[in-house]
């Protein structure tokens, strides 16, 4: 019963607190029911992030952007059933509801499959680009000592935590950017059996988060991701690779939508000095970037190749060349940003909970 109420929602529940819900349950659905745990519809993150590439409110209740439609199972359905659903729609749960539409038990992917068998996802050939060059000064004085990709989460390195994000969508050709402690992250991966093709960018000298791209001009020839060494991205892949291709994007930023509440009260001032009005305490929410893109491979004759030059300028340069630049909303939990202390350390608390 626990799990159910994790998973239900009133219809009025505001857009921005059910995709907060959404994310922390771990299925990345909601079922949205009346006072009755009649089922009305099922909310997933696609969902909402239609909801806010059509430039909507996410103050706005949540049965505005539920698929009214959801997948279920009849109370009559077998294991056998159950399971076929759950697979040919990748889902992780399926409600059981009776004729009259109430939820009366859902179906969990990990209670029909117990050998540890993933949902599966689409598989991706496409090769990664991972920005590890940086000094990691937000992170002083732990990189002083270790380059940033080498900070640990867990047993493991970031970098190689991410390298698995990747490599879970099937993902094997990465390219490493290097500069800062380059020959420590060098004998990290010469000393582990990795699955992945591993190739090696040095740069000479820092060229800001997008400057080495020019290298891979000629190497890389096909659509292909981009990461910073200090996000990690809990997202589907195949989904953002479909976007970004039915979008005909040059390049994607994947954007998380970060909360920011102002803990005092803001003044509005007009006729240069006479008080308009005063907001207590607003919230804000932005989307920002998270340091995952995907790119074609035309991007990369637009990186100079000297000079420092960062992704923001790429994006500036793109859009001023009118070339289709495109934007992919994820929720604040769904990124964790390492590169400051205090995220790294909520980052080393998720982790340590088992959420990730």
């Amino acid at each position: 019963m626990d799990k159910i109420k994790r998973l239900t929602v009133s219809p009025d529940t505001a857009i921005k607190t059910a995709w907060r819900q959404l994310n922390d349950n771990g299925y990345r659905i909601l079922f949205v029911v009346d006072e009755n745990q009649r089922l009305l519809g099922s909310v997933t993150d696609g969902d909402v992030r239609r909801w806010i590439l059509a430039d909507k409110a996410l103050s706005e209740p949540i049965e505005r952007a539920m698929c009214v439609t959801p997948v279920v199972a009849a109370e009559q359905e077998g294991k056998a059933e159950i399971r076929a659903k759950l697979v040919d729609n990748r889902i992780d749960c399926l409600p059981v509801v009776t004729s009259e539409g109430v939820i009366v038990r859902v179906v969990f992917w990990d209670d029909l499959f117990k050998n540890g068998e993933l949902n599966p996802v689409d598989q991706i050939n496409a090769p990664v680009v991972i920005m590890a060059g940086g000094r990691g000064e937000r992170l002083d004085p732990f990189t002083k000592i270790l380059p940033k990709p080498l900070i640990p989460i867990g047993d493991k390195p970031v970098i190689e935590v991410i390298m698995e994000k990747f490599g879970r969508f099937g993902m094997r050709d990465f390219y490493l950017s290097l500069n800062y402690k380059s020959n420590m992250i060098r004998a990290y991966f010469q000393d582990l059996a990795s699955p992945f093709q591993i190739n090696y960018i040095e740069e000479e000298a820092p060229s800001g988060t997008a400057g080495s791209l020019w290298r891979l001009r000629g190497k890389i020839t096909s659509t292909f991701f981009v990461s910073n060494a200090d996000t990690i991205i809990d997202t589907r892949y195949d989904d953002l690779k479909r976007f970004h291709d039915q979008n005909q994007n040059k390049l994607t930023l994947v954007c998380s939508m970060k909360h920011f509440p102002i803990p005092y009260g803001v003044v509005k001032i007009e006729n240069g000095g006479d008080l308009k009005g005063i907001s207590e305490k607003p919230e804000f929410d932005h989307l920002v970037l998270t340091g995952l893109y995907v790119a074609e491979p035309e991007v990369l004759e637009v990186v100079p190749s000297k000079g420092i030059f960062h992704m923001t300028l790429l994006i500036e340069k793109l859009l001023a060349e009118k070339q289709k630049v495109g934007v992919y909303p994820i929720a604040e939990k769904a990124w964790m940003d390492i590169g400051e202390l205090k995220e790294y350390q909520q980052t080393l608390i998720r982790f340590q909970h088992g959420k990730e």
